[in-house]
């Protein structure tokens, strides 16, 4: 079952890196500024301290030493604000490195989560429907799309009667699994990897016993000719919001 990720397809690569300007741009900018603001400070603290001086009875000539200090303690102060800047340019590249790696890793998870589902061999199935869900509670901003497969997988044609031609062996686990999976996610709707928000479309899904009891669904839920074949199909005291669709 090949099933693409288009949302993080969509994603520009740079998504976490800033936009920074080359340094071969940066670096003589920032020695013209600094020449241009030390000689701006020097004749700003030389016109002060000559004022201060012709205002002193009897006037008295201009230190030049005064005027060099104040004029290296404010660059010095300026250099200080500027080294900061340069720390939190450093911490914005190595944070966007950190958040292209993990959602490099996420990926991944989930291009082999899929494969597994797609797999000829039930147990690599089950392998599967339990790596999704486990991206799915590590990856938020993509929870839905993990959602969207398991449900996708649901969809899929299915024979429940083990003795029809298209039954495939193991089949029954799988979807059983898959829905367990997907109960167990809805009974704390406060929990930090709850599913309740989210949406579940079971369109033409053929149910033949499972339990979505105590589950609460607040997102949208769509059960549109789906077959309730073999087996009971529990919903004690499962909650559904206004939005949900059958």
């Amino acid at each position: 079952m090949a099933i693409s990720l288009r949302r993080k397809r969509a994603a520009p690569r740079g998504t976490y890196a800033p936009n920074l300007w080359p340094v071969w741009i940066v670096a003589p900018v920032a020695l013209v500024v600094a020449g241009a603001l030390g000689w701006v400070i020097y004749h700003y603290a030389y016109d002060y301290f000559a004022q201060a001086a012709a205002e002193q009875k009897p006037p008295k000539p201009v230190d030049i030493n005064d005027v060099l200090k104040a004029a290296v303690t404010a660059l010095t102060l300026i250099g200080a604000v500027l080294a900061g800047l340069y720390a939190y340019r450093k911490q914005l590249l190595a944070e966007g490195d950190a958040h292209r790696a993990d959602a490099s890793q996420l990926a991944e998870r989930y291009t082999t989560a899929a494969e597994q589902l797609g797999h000829d061999q039930a147990a690599v199935r089950l392998a599967g429907v339990y790596a999704l869900a486990r991206l799915a509670d590590d990856w938020a901003e993509q929870r839905q799309v993990c959602i969207d497969v398991l449900c996708a997988y649901l969809r899929m044609p299915y024979e429940p009667d083990p003795h029809g031609a298209e039954h495939k062996a193991g089949e029954r686990e799988v979807r059983q699994t898959i829905i367990r999976v997907i109960r167990d996610h809805l009974q704390q709707p406060d929990g930090p990897t709850a599913w309740c928000e989210h949406n579940f479309d079971f369109t033409n899904v053929v149910f033949d016993g499972c339990s979505f009891s105590t589950s609460h669904f607040r997102g949208t839920v769509t059960f549109s000719r789906a077959t309730f074949s073999y087996g009971t199909v529990d919903f004690g005291r499962a909650t559904f919001s206004e939005w949900c669709a059958s």
